[in-house]
């Protein structure tokens, strides 16, 4: 198969698709590369690497794109619609619940996307999501600790604090992959923690890990607005698996939270779970609202992106042999990449993402075509 992968557009986005690593095991099965010229310099990775592994390097993105199947880390801008066609099997993050411009282009060019978010395992892990879920929940809670600080207009407040002085009051909304990460972070800076779900057995196992270092709350309107009020960070760690993320803080409730508090919206990539979180990017992170600092980046790993191309790919490298070996039909024998197909042939597959914009949604289970012989090219 003909893989392509392009250099990644998108604002102060650094990483890169695939590793020299699996540009060798793909290229040792017969299989041909094409790099975009310097599409891993911002995950220091040289072309030569490339070249090493058996890849060939491309000028243009033109060029990269023009492959069978497609290798990307975020999803496409607007600047890159115009590659997307019928016979192109492209793998990314999409998170087309957030996205009804791209959705829509997916949707017109028959374009078959299949999305990392919403690969899922028999026992529910999203095994490609986790890995950047582990890296934007530990930012998370470094980026709070600098926009707290009273030149990046927050409270002032240090979170571990000082002798005599209390620290940091943190607030994690969801105690998945994100919340625990950040949590963790927070716990190890010294700051007062209070994670907030839905799911008793999370917050338990949360509570037996910490013994006492954080607390634990089951997360309703009373309880969030108790703990947001009072909060210096909150930190939104809420999933949909393929869904718009749920409103669990609105407009109203800003005006009772503590002038420069500080908000880092990690499920702004599904909408967010803030009614004022918009996306913005590493160029411009923040923004105000009644006194309360947003920080909304919508590809918050690219910031590390060595740490996260290379832990991205520890996961997606499997998953892009049986695309490269099978083609579609890898979508049949592998029912975790029949999870992550999004768009198919003009239609959605994926009910999260139709039911986001009120659209049919095509075949069965969420994420699923279940007609196998429609795969096969």
């Amino acid at each position: 198969m003909l893989i392509g992968v392009p250099k990644e557009i998108k604002d102060n986005e650094n990483r890169v698709g695939i590793t020299p690593g699996t540009v060798k095991a793909l290229t040792r099965r017969g299989h041909q590369v094409l790099v975009q010229k310097s599409a891993g310099e911002g995950s220091a990775i040289l072309d030569a690497e490339y070249q090493g592994a058996g890849a060939q390097i491309v000028a243009t993105a033109e060029e990269a794109w023009s492959s069978q199947l497609v290798i990307k880390v975020k999803e496409p801008v607007a600047a890159e619609y115009h590659y997307l066609r019928q016979d192109l099997l492209l793998f990314t993050y999409l998170h087309l619940a957030s996205d009804r411009p791209l959705t829509e282009a997916l949707l017109a060019s028959g374009t078959t996307g299949i999305a990392y978010e919403t690969v899922q395992a028999e026992d529910g892990r999203l095994p490609l999501l986790i890995p950047m879920s582990e890296v934007a929940g530990r930012m998370a809670t470094q980026v709070g600790a600098v926009y707290l600080q009273k030149s990046h207009g927050g409270r002032g407040v240090l979170m571990g604090g000082v002798p005599g002085v209390a620290p940091a009051n943190v607030v994690v909304l969801g105690a998945g992959i994100v919340g625990s990460n950040a949590a963790r972070i927070a716990v190890g800076m010294g700051a007062q923690v209070t994670v907030l779900d839905v799911n008793h057995e999370r917050l338990k196992y949360l509570d037996d890990i910490y013994r006492g270092q954080l607390q634990t709350r089951i997360s309703n309107s009373h309880s969030i607005e108790e703990s947001v009020y009072q909060a210096d960070l909150v930190i939104g760690a809420v999933l949909i698996p393929g869904g718009r993320a749920p409103w669990l803080i609105t407009r109203d409730m800003l005006q009772h939270m503590r002038s420069g508090a500080v908000i880092v919206d990690v499920a702004v990539d599904q909408g967010g779970c803030v009614e004022t979180t918009r996306p913005t990017t590493h160029s411009h992170p923040t923004y105000e609202v009644d006194g309360i600092v947003h920080y909304c980046v919508a590809n918050m790993p690219g910031a590390v992106p060595r740490t996260s191309t290379f832990a991205l790919n520890n996961q997606t490298e499997g998953y892009v042999l049986r695309l490269a070996e099978q083609g579609l039909p890898a979508l049949h024998t592998d029912p975790a990449l029949r999870y992550g197909l999004n768009t198919y042939r003009g239609r959605i597959t994926c009910a999260a993402v139709a039911d986001a914009f009120g659209l049919p949604h095509y075949s069965g289970p969420s994420c699923q075509d279940t007609d196998a012989a429609s795969l096969r090219k």
